[in-house]
């Protein structure tokens, strides 16, 4: 057991130099070695000091169910903090930590210079460990009960956010705070208003559309104490840490597996453990008959750009001003500047989407079929699946609807109806935390329609 960890630390310093090298630029890293366990309890938590709930319970049944079937396996976690926390699988072999490390690496270069990263917060472990106890804290005054059942109504709509408050909201507190009365008034200052207290605050219509329903609820529903207002803002500070992974999935999975091909080239590698690696590798990044694998096609992307700015046509230099061996230099610009829309949108060709044998399937009675080859439409509908991380733009129209305090929503129609079945079982949801009738406006096989839930049961009708 001491020479294998000798091993892994000289695999680890090599790693990291090749890595510098490079040109990666990562966070100081800290490796821990975890039991399947808790490997699996942090990919189901999503973090390793967060808050508990059922969900998380149910989402490392399955995970570890399909890791003990030997049907799927995660060799290695990692954390967009600083110092970066990688947490490696017990009883993976020396080659695979050596991939791991190379990949977390790259991660971490990601995480610490792509733009969408830029205003996150460096510090969530420690800030969610703080959170977690808070909450069982409300547990103990309040009763588990009544606070699962909160967090039940918050995670079911905890997506519908506004990502670009990214931006404004504090990482960190300065100053004096010894003003504030509660742990979220910080927030009201994004509107430039004071809080009111919750029996006395109004409903309100907002000027223009408001995206981030999670915020307006905080700061407009008249059926939240001040507990439900601060586990709301926990939940919102963490969606807003977790979104850039959101919208990078497929850039930050191509860009670690790119890196991590190139460091193992570097390794002095025998027979043996070149074979291991390939097999490995090749589990990684292969591609999926039925869906996108984000390390195959962000692979694939990045080295076609690397290859097309290392040797740009005749045309491209008179016209667009390219130098020949460019490519890497515009990878790691990519890296910084782009998120997976842009990055699909600009750089997913038609030749890479023929050798990626890309393709749009849709249910035709009771089969799937191929419906389109083209690769604009590919393409297209690639992005538009990256669109707000994937989720429904769901906007506050009206806090104040038909004079009663009933909250209209709409839904940002992108050619791509709602799954009504839960549409029927998350409405209730934002009904419990609004206090009021719920309206939502949405398309249905081209007609709009409007769904109503006063409490009761989801009434649906035509406008």
């Amino acid at each position: 057991m001491r020479n294998e960890w000798k091993d892994l630390e000289k695999a680890i310093a090599e790693i990291t130099e090749i890595a510098e090298h490079f040109g990666l630029d990562f966070f100081p890293m800290r490796y821990e070695i975890c039991p399947a366990d808790i490997i699996y309890t942090f990919g189901a938590y999503g973090m390793p000091t967060r808050f508990s709930h059922w969900s998380f319970g149910k989402a490392f049944s399955r995970m570890k169910m399909q890791y003990d079937l030997n049907l799927s396996k995660i060799y290695e976690l990692v954390i967009n903090s600083n110092p970066c926390y990688a947490f490696l699988l017990k009883g993976n072999s020396l080659v695979q930590n050596k991939l791991i490390v190379a990949h977390v690496l790259a991660h971490s270069d990601f995480f610490k210079n792509n733009i969408r990263f830029s205003q996150t917060s460096r510090d969530m472990v420690e800030s969610m460990a703080t959170s977690a106890d808070r909450i069982r804290e409300y547990e103990q005054k309040y009763g588990k009960e009544q606070v699962e059942k909160f967090l039940d109504h918050v995670l079911a709509i905890q997506e519908h956010i506004d990502p670009s408050l990214i931006q404004i909201t504090p990482t960190h507190t300065t100053g004096n705070t010894t003003n504030l009365k509660t742990p979220y008034d910080d927030l009201w200052k994004l509107d430039g208003k004071q809080p009111l207290p919750p029996a006395t605050r109004p409903s309100q219509t907002p000027k223009q559309l408001e995206k981030d329903l999670l915020l307006f609820l905080m700061k407009n529903s008249r059926v939240l104490e001040e507990w439900h207002q601060d586990i709301l803002t926990i939940l919102h500070k963490e969606m807003l840490y977790f979104w850039p992974q959101l919208e990078t999935k497929i850039m930050n999975e191509g860009w670690a597996s790119y890196w991590h091909i190139r460091i193992m080239r570097e390794l002095n590698l025998n027979e043996e453990e070149t074979i291991e690696f390939a097999k490995l590798n090749a589990s990684v990044i292969q591609p999926s008959p039925t869906s996108i694998n984000p390390y195959y096609v962000g692979l694939k992307v990045f080295e076609d750009l690397e290859r097309r700015f290392d040797h740009p046509t005749k045309e491209e230099q008179r016209l667009l001003g390219r130098k020949l061996g460019q490519g890497r230099a515009k990878i790691f610009e990519v890296r910084e500047l782009d998120s997976d829309i842009s990055f699909l949108r600009n750089y997913l060709t038609e030749q890479l989407v023929e050798d990626l044998d890309l393709y749009v399937y849709e249910k035709k009675g009771n089969e799937w079929k191929i419906t389109d080859k083209g690769w604009e439409r590919v393409r297209d509908e690639l992005v538009k699946s990256r669109i707000n991380g994937g989720h429904p733009i769901i906007m506050v129209k009206d806090g104040d609807y038909m004079q009663n305090g009933e909250l209209y929503l709409v839904h940002q129609f992108e050619d791509l109806e709602l799954d009504l079945k839960y549409l029927e079982r998350t409405i209730p949801h934002v009904h419990a935390l609004w206090g009021k009738a719920v309206h939502l406006e949405t398309i249905v096989e081209k007609k709009p329609v409007l769904f109503s839930y006063n409490g009761k049961k989801v009434i649906r009708r035509y406008l």
